[in-house]
Order: C-alpha cells, then sequence, then structure tokens
C-alpha cells in the first residue's frame, strides 16, 4: 500500500509540474523568416496569442537573427497567465519609410499584466522620418512611436534597446506597478521629438540602471504620473529629465509624487526641469524631488519654466500658468553649466511657487559670457540649506528663449 501510495503521490506532482510550466514557443514555428526581408509580425502575434491563451505561464522565444516588422505588432491582453517575450540576440527592425506604420505605435502592448520583455534590439530606422517631422511650426508629430505600452501593469521591460525611433520610443500610459531596468535607448541629438520613455497617468514606475541618448527629453513625465522613481540614469546627448510640459490641456490630473536620484547628464540642453504652459487651465504638480545628480557641460541644469512657449500661439507675458507647483527639491545638485544661468526659477505670476528647497548645489560656469554661474528667480522664495553655488536668486531674470520645438506628447 506504502509503494502504491508513494507511487500515486508521484504522479499526482509530476501532473502538477507539467500543468505549470508550459514550454517555450519560438516564432519560427509560426512561420517567421528572421532573414530581415519578409514581414514575420503575424508570426509573433500567431505566438503571443497562442501564450496569452496557455492555461500556464509562457515563454515566446525570438531567436537570434534579424526580423523585418513592417506592420504594426499589437500584443494584447488579457491573458490567462504571465508571459515573457525574450528576444536575446535578436534584431527587430521597422520600414525605413516614414509611412510604411500607419497609426501611433509600431509595437504595442495593451492591456495586460505580469508580462516580461527581456533582451533584443529594436530598430525604428527613423532617420527618414525625421526629415519630414515638422512639429516645430505645427506641433503635431503624427510618426510612430517605437513602442506603446498601454495599461501595462505589474510587468517588467528589462536589457532591451530602441534605437533610432521615428518619434518617442517608449510610451507607458496606466502601466502601474511596473519596472524598467538596463534598458538603452539610442538616437542622435539632431533627431526631432526621440523622447526616450515618455510616462502618463501611471501610479507606480521604477526606471532604474538605463542609459539613453536622444534629441528630445531622455525621460518626460505628463498628467496624472505619481509615485514615479527614476534612478542612476544616464542622460545624453537630450533635453534632460522633465516633468511636463503640463497645463496645455483641460482637466489634466495632478502630477504626484517624482523621485529622481543618482544621475548623470551629459551635454544636455537642459538638466532637471518642470515646465508648464502660460495661460494653463489649473493644475497642480507636487512633491517632487531630485537628488544626487551630476551634471557635466549641462544647459540650464535647475530649470523650473513656467513660461514655456517652444513654438509661436502662446504669450508668456500676458498669460500666466495656472498650474500650482509646490513641495519641490533640489538637493546634491553638482557639475557644470553651458549656460551662466544655472539655477533658473521661473514661476507663475499668478500661482507662485511654494516650498522649492535648494540645498548643497554646486554648479559651475567657465565660457564666453565671462566666468561664474548665476541664479535667477522669479515669483519664487527658495528655501536653502548648506552650500549654494551660485547664491540663490542673486541675478536680475533675463529674456528666456526655449531652444526647438515639441510635437503634442499627449499620451
Amino acid at each position: 500500500m506504502a509503494a502504491s501510495t508513494s507511487i500515486g503521490l508521484f504522479l499526482f506532482v509530476g501532473f502538477i509540474v507539467a500543468r505549470t510550466k508550459a514550454g517555450p514557443i519560438d516564432i519560427k514555428t509560426k512561420g517567421a523568416k528572421g532573414d530581415g526581408v519578409a514581414n514575420d509580425a503575424e508570426a509573433i502575434m500567431t505566438a503571443w496569442k497562442e501564450a496569452c491563451d496557455s492555461p500556464n505561464p509562457c515563454q515566446v522565444v525570438i531567436p537570434p537573427g534579424t526580423y523585418m516588422v513592417s506592420s504594426p505588432l499589437t500584443l494584447s491582453g488579457p491573458c490567462k497567465n504571465p508571459i515573457e517575450i525574450n528576444a536575446n540576440g535578436a534584431t527587430l527592425k521597422a520600414p525605413s519609410d516614414p509611412t510604411g506604420i500607419k497609426g501611433p505605435g509600431w509595437i504595442i502592448f495593451k492591456n495586460v499584466d505580469k508580462m516580461t520583455l527581456s533582451g533584443g534590439i529594436f530598430d525604428g530606422q527613423g532617420q527618414e522620418a525625421w526629415k519630414t517631422n515638422n512639429a516645430a511650426k505645427t506641433g503635431k508629430c503624427d510618426l510612430p512611436y517605437n513602442f506603446r505600452f498601454d495599461m501595462v501593469k505589474a510587468s517588467f521591460i528589462r536589457g532591451i534597446t530602441s534605437m533610432n525611433s521615428k518619434h518617442f520610443h517608449m510610451n507607458f500610459l496606466g502601466c502601474d506597478g511596473t519596472t524598467v531596468e538596463k534598458v538603452t535607448i539610442e538616437a542622435p541629438a539632431e533627431s526631432l521629438n526621440t523622447d526616450g520613455i515618455h510616462i502618463g497617468r501611471t501610479d507606480g514606475l521604477n526606471i532604474t540602471d538605463c542609459t539613453i541618448k536622444t534629441g528630445d527629453d531622455c525621460v518626460s513625465i505628463g498628467d496624472g504620473s505619481s509615485n514615479i522613481h527614476i534612478e542612476k540614469i544616464k542622460c545624453g546627448p537630450g533635453h534632460g529629465i522633465s516633468i511636463g510640459s503640463l497645463g496645455k490641456y483641460p482637466d489634466e490630473a495632478p502630477v504626484d509624487g517624482i523621485f529622481i536620484k543618482g544621475c548623470t547628464m551629459t551635454g544636455t540642453d537642459n538638466g532637471l526641469r518642470i515646465k508648464t504652459w502660460p495661460g494653463s487651465p489649473p493644475g497642480k504638480a507636487v512633491n517632487m524631488h531630485f537628488d544626487d545628480v551630476q551634471m557635466e557641460n549641462v544647459g540650464n541644469p535647475i530649470l523650473i519654466d513656467q513660461e514655456y512657449c517652444p513654438y509661436v500661439g502662446c504669450k508668456p507675458e500676458t498669460n500666466s500658468s495656472k498650474v500650482k507647483i509646490a513641495d519641490v527639491s533640489f538637493k546634491g545638485i553638482r557639475g557644470t553649466s553651458s549656460t551662466k544661468a544655472a539655477i533658473r526659477l521661473l514661476c507663475s505670476k499668478d500661482i507662485p511657487c511654494e516650498k522649492v528647497e535648494l540645498a548643497d548645489i554646486d554648479l559651475k560656469y567657465e565660457g564666453k559670457e565671462g566666468a561664474g554661474a548665476i541664479s535667477e528667480c522669479k515669483n519664487v522664495k527658495p528655501i536653502t540649506t548648506g552650500k549654494i553655488i551660485p547664491e540663490a536668486c542673486a541675478a536680475p531674470v533675463e529674456p528666456f528663449k526655449e531652444k526647438g520645438g515639441e510635437a503634442d506628447s499627449s499620451s
């Protein structure tokens, strides 16, 4: 009896193990060619659907090789169990034709929980598209993002490379509890509107240990973002790390709880900035903290700009921003500024900034405008702690012009 009981138990445990471990699904078994010419989008979607419908956790494997994905790749849930897409050693390419991908995204994940995307190079081949981008004149950019993550929750994006996106590299909308780590984003400084990571309407997103080289913001944070933690980001070239722009549209949700720490900015047009539109509807951005950031030849290392106006059509001199900015700290910010005004706190005339803290700041400038950085303030009285170089709010405010244009970055 004891022997038969043991055998029965063994068979039962084996059955449970078999139920809980599904074999990997190789996209080549679904018809992917991997020759860099044939469109492999359908094979990838077929593998995804099988994994999504699996009663057990499942892995989709994109083996080493070059895969042309010349139509939008939409990978939707909800799925029955967690899915991993493993693309280690693989390169996926979008068509170089700016009109080749119709719609807002090249690779789109939506309505998925507990997903992992790991490894692989995703090349948007955006060089031709950047030449057609006229966002500086129109404020609009209809080119696709490399990645859209819509309602992708409790998930991991790790170890991937996004190259030469036609528009933003990654857009996260409603991606609560998700982690982005060891991601590389690459595009040249002259690539227009190629934000590295854009975040909107998300509660709890962690971004850590990433390298971002691009032609726009390395990270941009839109309305409705809360509990966002960004650490160990190497940024540059690019426009720095930005909260905003905010206040362009009515009924924007508040920004509350942004924590940026231990980052390095190299040769960026801006460093750490908060930007809101003049003449904006009412809004709120609070509880934002920047800590331990190294600046290397960075323009506007510390910048609150409530007169943000990158193209014609707004009048900051007559229309104040209605976005309330409060509870902001810049601590341990050090290095070199490529502009004389290393600290610019340009707050709203109608709703001045409150509780802005500067602590242990050491920013130096040595350039054509003469040695020594300066600090400019408008409609704010910052709290200072420790040594502040340059001295806080010691210089008259000079006219400030934004570099370049910005596309509509709504999510």
